[in-house]
């Protein structure tokens, strides 16, 4: 069963309707569902929330220590709260689906996600969960920075926002541990 969900993105208004900020939009999007809001907390370089899900406490956090380093917040916070990988689930932008598109799979490589690497690496495990959400790709390796840090085009933010609705619909299935259920309605929907 999952304990904590973490969305990862960037800090800043700047940043705030990138495509590298979808999981703090799924984040922002499912604490207003179940009616919690975000405070920072210095000691975990995160904004924290806690609410329940299905009458299940559940864990909020999005790292405000940029995407480079989201496994500082993930760890500290994980290591407080005495939650293994095992029970994080990490919601992120990938590259290597389509805009609309949104996965769910346990471990596995970074995919080159700098706040992935950064994560498995101060938590020493792959073995967390991840909501992949679709963004698209730019076609050149070389555009992928500007790409991830620049706003979709309306459709793209259409698609996107649908994603994310897709994964917030299996919010409760997720925290429940029901990840064949979900794995099979997200990957065949």
């Amino acid at each position: 069963m999952i304990s904590l969900i973490v969305g990862l993105g960037n800090p800043g208004d700047e940043y705030k309707k990138t495509r590298h900020n979808a999981g703090f939009l799924l984040l922002d999007a499912l604490a207003k569902n179940i009616g919690v809001s975000f405070s920072y907390n210095s000691k975990f370089k995160a904004d924290i929330a806690k609410g329940t899900v299905e009458g299940k406490p559940i864990h909020l956090l999005k790292p405000q220590t940029y995407m480079n380093n989201s496994g500082l917040s993930v760890c500290a916070y994980a290591k407080y709260f005495d939650i293994s990988a095992q029970q994080i689930a990490v919601v992120h932008d990938e590259l290597d689906f389509e805009p609309g598109d949104i996965r769910l799979k346990r471990g596995g490589g970074h995919g080159g996600h700098n706040g992935l690497r950064d994560i498995a690496s101060r938590l020493a495990s792959k073995e967390f969960y991840r909501l992949r959400v679709g963004i698209g790709h730019p076609g050149e390796h070389a555009n992928v920075s500007d790409y991830v840090l620049n706003a979709p085009n309306k459709a793209d933010e259409a698609s996107i926002r649908a994603a994310i609705e897709a994964g917030l619909a299996e919010i409760s299935y997720i925290c429940k541990g029901d990840f064949q259920s979900v794995m099979q309605r997200l990957h065949t929907g």
